[in-house]
C-alpha cells in the first residue's frame, strides 16, 4: 500500500485462495490489458473472456499471452464451453484451451440443458488437465431454482473437482441469485451459505450494491466476480473500507 493507516482489514495475498477478485474482459484490446494490468494487476486474481468474445477476438494468442505476462490466468466464458458442447466438440474445446495454454476452464449450463450427472462428468475429465470453474444457475430469469437444488448441484460440482462453484448471475447482475431489479435473494444466499463453504463460492456481482452486500456479509476476502476492468480498482477500495459505503465496518471501536 502506499501509506500506513491503522484499522484496514488483512486482505489474503496473490496467489489467493479466497479474496479473489474475477474479471470479465468484454473486448479489451492487447494495448488496454497492458494499461488495465499495470493498476489493476495486484488486484485480479482470474480473468474470464466473457461468454463467446474469445471466437471473434482479434490477436487471441497474443492477448492471453499478455494477461499471463502478470501471472494472472485467463479463461473463456462457459457460453463457449456450451457452444463447443451443443456441437458434440467437447474433445475439441480441450484441444482449444491447450492450444491457448490455458490453465484454468469454466464449465457451465446457463445456456443450455444438461443432465447434472452428466455434467459432473465433464467436470471429472477437464480437471485432468485444468483447474476447474463450473457454475451454477440458469441464464433464463423464468428458470427459479429453489435453495435446496442450488446446495445440491453445487456439492455434487465440488465433489466432481469444481475447484470454485460460480454463483450465476450474467454480466448484468440480474437473475440467478439476483432478482431482475438486481436486488439479491437474500433467503437464497444465506441457505447456500449454511452448506457450501464460503471460500468455494465466486459470487458473480457487477453491480456495487451486489458487491457491497456480500462485503457485509462475508467480509473484505469473499470472492467475487464478473468485475468491470474499471472497477477493480474501486471494489479494492470498498473491500478494505475505503469507499463510503463500507467507511465504518473496520474502524476500531
Amino acid at each position: 500500500m502506499n501509506f500506513n493507516l491503522s484499522s484496514i482489514p488483512e486482505r489474503t495475498v496473490q496467489p489467493r485462495n479466497n479474496g479473489v477478485t474475477m474479471i470479465m474482459d468484454k473486448g479489451l484490446s492487447i494495448r488496454e490489458v497492458h494499461d488495465f494490468m499495470s493498476v489493476g494487476g495486484p488486484h485480479s486474481d482470474i480473468i474470464k473472456l466473457g461468454f463467446g468474445t474469445s471466437f471473434v477476438t482479434p490477436n487471441l494468442r497474443e492477448k492471453i499471452q499478455a494477461y499471463q505476462s502478470y501471472n494472472v490466468p485467463v479463461y473463456f466464458g462457459g457460453t463457449l464451453f456450451e457452444a463447443f458442447l451443443i456441437r458434440n466438440q467437447f474433445e475439441d474445446f480441450i484441444a482449444v484451451c491447450k492450444d491457448y495454454g490455458l490453465t484454468h476452464v469454466e464449465v457451465s449450463d446457463g445456456s443450455i440443458t444438461i443432465p447434472h450427472a452428466e455434467k459432473c462428468g465433464y467436470i471429472e475429465k477437464l480437471t485432468k488437465h485444468f483447474t476447474v470453474l463450473s457454475e451454477v444457475g440458469s441464464k433464463d430469469a423464468l428458470h427459479i431454482i429453489p435453495p435446496y437444488k442450488w446446495i445440491e448441484l453445487m456439492r455434487a460440482e465440488l465433489e466432481a473437482g469444481s475447484s470454485y462453484v460460480i454463483a450465476e448471475a450474467r454480466e448484468a447482475g440480474n437473475v440467478g441469485i439476483y432478482r431482475g431489479s438486481g436486488e439479491v435473494r437474500e433467503g437464497l444466499v444465506q441457505e447456500i451459505l449454511t452448506q457450501i463453504p464460503e471460500e468455494k463460492i465466486l459470487w458473480e456481482a457487477p453491480q456495487k450494491a451486489q458487491q457491497l452486500y456480500f462485503l457485509e456479509l462475508i467480509g473484505c476476502n469473499v470472492n467475487l466476480g464478473n468485475i468491470a476492468p474499471n472497477e477493480v480498482i474501486p471494489l479494492e477500495a470498498m473491500r478494505i473500507g475505503l469507499r463510503g459505503d463500507t467507511f465504518h465496518l473496520y474502524l476500531s471501536k
